[in-house]
């Protein structure tokens, strides 16, 4: 009778435990919500009781600019030259977007007027 030497044990492959791994982690990446959500408070209106009053207050949005009845500006100075043509608080401003404007950049500028106190904003193509 002869003995054999013992065969010297395999180490297990530790390659599908970790494509199931990495498979888990694109699975929950591409599940899980980064951001939050959250809800804009805008005082948005399509049409007013009251007709139009004052001078025109038109916003265009562009991606790199914006323009105040076709005057371009940079953002800082649009809250002070709108507020010298709003008889109130009340009176509308229409924005418009332009020329693939981004989202973003509307929404933040519609979040500066309603800080402002500027009630009626109409958003408009």
């Amino acid at each position: 009778m002869q003995i054999t030497p013992p065969r010297p044990r395999r180490k297990p492959s530790l390659t599908p435990m970790i494509d199931v791994v990495f498979l888990l982690l694109v699975f929950f990446m591409l599940a899980a919500r980064f951001g939050q959500d959250v809800v804009i408070d805008l005082p948005l209106s399509l049409v007013s009781d009251k007709p139009y009053e004052g001078p025109p207050r038109l916003i265009d949005i562009l991606p790199e600019e914006l323009k105040l009845n076709g005057v371009t500006m940079p953002v800082e100075d649009l809250l002070p030259e709108i507020g010298r043509m709003m008889l109130s608080h009340s009176d509308a401003i229409i924005i418009r977007a332009r020329e693939e404007a981004d989202l973003q950049r509307i929404v933040d500028v519609m979040e500066q007027l309603a800080a402002a106190g500027y009630e009626t904003l109409v958003l408009v193509e």
